[in-house]
C-alpha cells in the first residue's frame, strides 16, 4: 500500500518555508532546466528565475544574474534542489524589501495565504483560539478537545483531522457542510482524514475563502501558519456575512440616494464596514475620516466615538478625556464588554494597530449593535433591489468559480465587479491562455468610460471567437450592468471551461470536442455498470430532484463514498434536501469542487446540474486507468492518502500536466493543490 510523502527537503527549516504544492511546482521547474549531463549550475537559473511570478514584476533576466554575480559564486558552480530552494528565497527577500511588501503574517485583508518568510501573531492566534473555544465548545465531537489552551500549539493538532475546520466552516456559513459527509471516529486511518480535508477545503472554496497553495497534506502536517490563515479567513467570512443589503436591508441608510444603492452593493464587505463606521462617526462628530483598521484606529479615539454613540447608555467621559492612547484603549474595551461585545483583541492590539483584530472587533460591534434606523421605505427598495432569489444564487455561484481560479483580481460582486472588463479578461486569459490582448485592455481603476468599453468590447469579441452565442451584445451592455447578459456570458464561459478540461483528461477523445451530450451519455453509462436501472433523460429530468441519481453516479465512481444508510427515498421536499445537501458534501468530499446549493438540485437548475455532473466525471477520468469500466481502480480505494481530483478551474492542458490516465496515484498524490485541486503552478508561483 503506498503513501503520499511529497517532496522532502533534508533542512527542516528550508522545507518549513514552503508548501507542497510549491516544493513540486519548483522542483518540476529545476529538473526541466538541467542540461544534457544532468547538471544544474547557477548560470542556468536567471531565465528561470525571471519567469516566475513572486520575482517577475520586480526583476528581468539581467538583474537576476546581476544579483547572482553580487554574490561571489562562480556561475559554473553546480547547484543542487536544496541551493536553488536558497537562492529563490534569497530573491524573494530581495524583491520584497525592494517593493517595500511585507509578507510576514497572515491577513484577514489578504484573499490568499503566503507562505515565504511567515510568522505567527501570538494576539491573532489567541483570538482565534476564543473564537473557537466560544462556538464550538457545545459541539458533541470537538467537546473533549474543547477548550484550546491559546498559550500552546494544541490548536493545531486538534486541527489535523480535519473535523474542527469542517465544523467552524458550518459556523461561519450553516448548512455548508452536511456533517454525515464528515468522519469522525475517535482514531481516523490516512484515507479518512484525507477526505475530512479534502471536504474542508472545497466548502472553504464554496464561501468564499482563497487558498492559494495549501494541500490537504498541509494540514495533515498541521503547518501553523497555513492553519491560522485558513482559519482566519473563515472567521472572517462569518464575521462579514451580514455586510450586505440582502441580509442587513437598513444600510440603505449608509447612501444619501437611490442612485448610490448599486455602489453599495459593490462594495466589499470591509469596505461596506468602513462605511458603516465613518457613518456613525460622522454623527458623533468625530472628524478624520476612518480609512483602515490599523493606524487609523490604534489611538483608540474613533473607538471612544463610535461606541460612544451607539450606546450612550455605557458612556464614560473619561474615554474621551484621557490623553494616554494605552489607558483610552482599556477603557474602550471595558465599553466594549458592557456591550457583551465579544473581546477579540487587547489593549496592545489596539495600539499596534492589528488589522485583523480590529477588523474582527469592530464587526463584532456592528453585530451587536449597528445603530441603523428601520425606515420602512428605504428597507422596502433594498429589498426590491436584492430580491431575486434565482439571480442571486448563480451570482453566487459565478462569483465563487471565479474566485477559485486564482486571479489577480478578487471578486465582491459579479454585476458591478466585472462592469469595466477587466475581471471577465482575466478570467478568458485563464480559461483559454493566450486569448487576451493585453496591450490593448486597460487595468483598474479606470476613469475614462471609453476605456471600460474597449475591455468589454474586447471580451465580446473573444466570446464570439471562442464560439458564444452573443447575438446583438456588444462591449456596452455589460458596462451598463445588463445582469441576464452578464450571467448567461459567464455560464457560457464557466461550461466552455468545463469541456475544455474534460476535453484535455479525457485522452480516448484523440482531440474531439467534448459535448454536454457526452457528460450525459457517460453519466448513464457509469450508473448503469454498476448494475442499478437509474437514468437521466436530460440535466432538467425533473426524476433528478430526488438525489438518488447523483448518489448512484457517486457509488458508481467510488463506491465506499456513500453510506446508503443516511440516504431518503427522497419523496418529501425534506428528505431531499437531506439527499441534496449529502450529494453536495460528497462530492466535495471526494474531490469535486463545486459551487451548487441543495435548492438547484431540489429545483433541478439545469445549468448547476450540469457543472455538477461534469465535476464528477472530471473526477473519475483523472483517476488511473480503471481495469474495466464496471470497477475502479484498487488503488483508488486502498490508497489512504490519494489525492482527490482537481475542480473545475482555468488550468490548460499544459499546466495540468497532460494525459491524466497515465499518472500513478503517487504521480496524482503530488499534485495536491488548493481545494486538492491541480491549480496552474506559474501563477502560484
Amino acid at each position: 500500500m503506498s503513501s503520499f510523502v511529497g517532496v522532502l527537503v533534508s533542512d527542516p527549516g528550508l522545507q518549513s518555508q514552503f508548501t507542497q504544492v510549491e516544493l513540486r511546482s519548483l522542483q518540476t521547474k529545476f529538473v526541466s532546466i538541467k542540461n544534457q549531463n544532468g547538471r544544474v549550475t547557477l548560470a542556468d537559473l536567471p531565465p528561470l528565475m525571471a519567469k516566475l511570478k513572486a520575482l517577475s514584476q520586480m526583476y528581468n533576466e539581467e538583474d537576476i544574474r546581476g544579483i547572482l554575480s553580487d554574490l561571489g559564486s562562480d556561475a559554473s558552480n553546480e547547484i543542487d534542489f536544496e541551493g536553488f530552494l536558497k537562492t529563490y528565497l534569497n530573491l524573494q527577500t530581495q524583491a520584497n524589501a525592494k517593493s517595500g511588501n511585507s509578507k510576514n503574517s497572515s491577513s484577514f485583508l489578504k484573499a490568499t495565504t503566503t507562505t515565504l518568510l511567515h510568522t505567527i501573531i501570538q494576539s491573532e492566534k489567541a483570538s482565534y483560539v476564543a473564537h473557537i473555544n466560544s462556538y464550538l465548545r457545545d459541539d458533541p465531537f470537538l467537546k473533549q478537545f474543547l477548550p484550546i489552551d491559546p498559550a500552546t500549539n494544541a490548536l493545531f493538532d486538534v486541527a489535523k483531522d480535519g473535523v474542527l475546520l469542517c465544523k467552524l466552516i458550518n459556523v461561519a456559513v450553516p448548512g455548508t457542510v452536511d456533517e454525515r459527509a464528515i468522519n469522525t471516529k475517535r482514531v481516523l486511518n490516512p484515507w479518512e482524514r484525507n477526505e475530512n480535508h479534502t471536504l474542508c477545503l472545497n466548502s472553504a472554496k464554496a464561501i468564499g475563502c482563497t487558498v492559494v497553495n495549501i494541500g490537504t497534506q498541509d494540514l495533515v502536517e498541521g503547518r501553523p501558519h497555513l492553519v491560522l490563515g485558513l482559519i482566519s479567513q473563515i472567521i472572517k467570512i462569518q464575521l462579514l456575512a451580514d455586510l450586505n443589503l440582502r441580509k442587513t436591508p437598513q444600510l440603505v441608510e449608509l447612501v444619501e440616494d437611490n442612485n448610490d444603492v448599486e455602489e453599495l452593493l459593490g462594495l466589499a464587505p470591509e469596505k461596506v464596514l468602513l462605511k458603516w463606521m465613518n457613518f456613525h462617526l460622522k454623527k458623533a462628530g468625530y472628524k478624520k475620516p476612518v480609512t483602515n483598521f490599523s493606524s487609523d484606529v490604534k489611538d483608540g479615539e474613533a473607538y471612544a466615538y463610535l461606541l460612544n454613540v451607539l450606546a450612550p447608555e455605557h458612556c464614560s467621559t473619561a474615554t474621551l478625556d484621557v490623553k494616554d492612547p494605552a489607558e483610552r484603549a482599556n477603557l474602550v474595551l471595558e465599553h466594549a464588554e458592557r456591550m457583551d461585545c465579544k473581546r477579540y483583541l487587547t489593549p496592545e492590539d489596539i495600539a499596534e494597530g492589528s488589522p485583523n483584530l480590529n477588523l474582527a472587533f469592530v464587526a463584532q460591534i456592528f453585530h451587536q449593535r449597528n445603530g441603523l434606523s428601520t425606515d420602512s421605505k428605504k428597507i422596502s427598495f433594498a429589498e426590491m433591489m436584492t430580491d431575486d432569489e434565482q439571480i442571486s444564487r448563480e451570482e453566487r455561484c459565478f462569483r465563487l468559480w471565479i474566485n477559485s481560479l486564482g486571479i489577480t483580481s478578487y471578486v465582491n460582486n459579479i454585476f458591478e465587479d466585472v462592469r469595466n472588463g477587466w475581471i471577465l479578461l482575466e478570467v478568458l486569459d485563464k480559461v483559454s491562455p493566450g486569448s487576451v490582448n493585453w496591450k490593448h485592455a486597460t487595468k483598474p481603476p479606470i476613469k475614462m468610460p471609453f476605456r471600460k468599453v474597449e475591455n468589454c468590447n474586447q471580451v465580446v469579441r473573444i466570446g464570439k471567437h471562442l464560439r458564444f452565442s452573443l447575438v446583438n451584445v456588444a462591449g456596452n451592455d455589460i458596462v451598463q450592468g445588463n445582469k441576464k447578459l452578464i450571467l448567461a456570458f459567464l455560464w457560457q464561459l464557466m461550461r466552455f471551461n468545463i469541456l475544455q478540461l474534460l476535453k484535455n483528461l479525457r485522452s480516448r477523445s484523440q482531440g474531439k470536442e467534448i459535448t454536454d451530450a457526452d457528460i450525459l451519455k457517460w453519466a448513464n453509462k457509469k450508473v448503469k455498470s454498476t448494475g442499478r436501472t437509474s437514468q437521466m433523460e436530460s440535466f432538467k429530468d425533473k426524476n433528478l430532484s430526488s438525489g438518488l441519481f447523483f448518489l448512484e453516479l457517486l457509488s458508481a465512481v467510488e463506491p465506499r463514498v456513500v453510506n446508503w444508510n443516511l440516504v431518503t427515498k427522497g419523496e418529501s421536499d425534506e428528505e431531499k434536501k437531506l439527499n441534496a445537501t449529502y450529494i453536495i458534501s460528497v462530492a466535495r468530499k471526494l474531490g469535486c469542487s463545486i459551487f451548487l446549493l441543495p435548492e438547484d438540485i431540489m429545483e433541478v437548475n439545469q445549468k448547476m446540474i450540469l457543472t455538477l455532473t461534469a465535476s464528477i466525471m472530471y473526477w473519475s477520468l483523472q483517476q488511473p486507468v480503471e481495469e474495466s469500466e464496471s470497477s475502479p481502480s484498487p488503488a483508488t480505494a486502498t490508497t489512504p492518502d490519494a489525492s482527490p481530483a482537481p475542480s473545475i478551474s482555468g488550468e490548460d492542458e499544459s499546466s495540468l500536466g497532460g494525459d491524466f490516465s497515465s499518472l500513478t496515484i503517487d504521480d496524482a498524490a503530488s499534485d495536491t493543490t488548493v481545494s486538492s485541486q491541480v491549480e496552474n503552478e506559474e501563477s502560484a508561483l
